[in-house]
């Protein structure tokens, strides 16, 4: 018999442990009996409250994006103006909580999910479209009429980053990171409004 309120600790458990299975493996290839095992607890408990790999894998995808919007909105807050916005997105894109080894294998194996899986897919799609709106946002008094295509290209390099991190064997310098990408939007902001 299930212990009453623990139901949300044991799904936060299989979620983190997902993450972190994920990023140890570098890939989806991983089992829900390893995912339970690093939780501590027992696949058929993992099926209980996911039904399967692929919902463990969307909820993964739920929770990290939980927690990359909970911190642009956190950043976002602190900002005064324009300039300060776009660089707190990509700050909070590349904060220790988002820019770490296992969260970039597991946002980069997302993408590989997005391809068979309409939920994963959907996701993806709301996670870029925010990025992009967000920027967008940020970068309209900064940029002008330039502020769509400006935004596309920031996030195209994020996602950039992001990909060149997961191929390389290095502990993530998220302050590099957002170095490189705010060169480019320095360079971007030096062309002006159009």
């Amino acid at each position: 018999m299930p212990k009453l309120g623990m139901e949300p600790i044991r799904r936060e458990a299989l979620v983190k442990a997902t993450i972190a299975e994920i990023g140890a493996k570098g890939s989806l290839d991983v089992t829900v009996s390893q995912i339970a095992k690093r939780a501590g607890m027992s696949s058929a408990l993992a099926h209980h409250y996911f039904g399967g790999k692929d919902q463990i894998l969307v909820a993964a995808i739920r929770h990290t994006m939980s927690v990359y919007a909970a911190e642009v909105r956190g950043a976002l807050v602190m900002a005064r103006g324009d300039g300060e916005r776009v660089e707190a997105i990509v700050r909070a894109s590349f904060s220790p909580r988002n820019f770490r080894a296992e969260t970039v294998a597991a946002w980069m194996n997302f993408y590989v999910l997005a391809q068979r899986s309409g939920e994963a897919e959907r996701l993806l799609g709301i996670y870029h479209a925010r990025l992009r709106s967000n920027l967008r946002g940020a970068l309209r008094g900064l940029v002008g009429a330039r502020a769509g295509e400006v935004a596309a290209r920031v996030a195209a390099l994020i996602d950039g980053v992001y990909l060149r991190q997961s191929l390389g064997r290095g502990t993530p310098d998220g302050e590099a990171a957002e170095r490189a990408v705010m060169g480019y939007v320095q360079l971007e902001l030096e062309k002006g409004a159009t």
